[in-house]
């Protein structure tokens, strides 16, 4: 069973950038396709970013495509989100998904805030 552990979040500053970390077990991690998730406080999970295995071919929702930059490091098994010019409708749990596997990690709470 794929494990997925996040890292990086805490409470920023508007106008600050965090860079949320996700290391996966998987032993093919280069195989599988990896997504982030946020869930705003009351509000349901939903998609931020997608990156693809192989090509790393990138997808963005569309409130996601001017401030965050999903990415991957094969080699390390780990998956990224840069998030930058942070505002205080960001603050969420943000969560790593391993779509290929259907995993979830267990979140990483963002706060923006002065």
């Amino acid at each position: 069973q794929v494990q997925l552990v996040e890292s990086g979040g805490g409470l920023v500053q508007p106008g600050g950038s965090l860079r949320l970390s996700c290391a996966s077990s998987a032993t093919d991690f280069s195989s599988y396709s990896m997504g982030w998730y946020r869930q705003l406080p009351g509000k349901q999970r939903d998609l931020v970013a997608k990156i693809y295995n192989r090509d790393g071919h990138t997808m963005y929702e569309d409130f996601a495509k001017d401030r965050f930059i999903i990415s991957r490091d094969d080699a390390k098994k780990m998956t990224y989100l840069q998030i930058n010019n942070l505002k205080p409708e960001d603050t969420a749990v943000y969560y790593c998904r391993d779509l290929t596997n259907s995993v979830w990690g267990q979140g990483t709470q963002v706060t923006v805030s002065s």
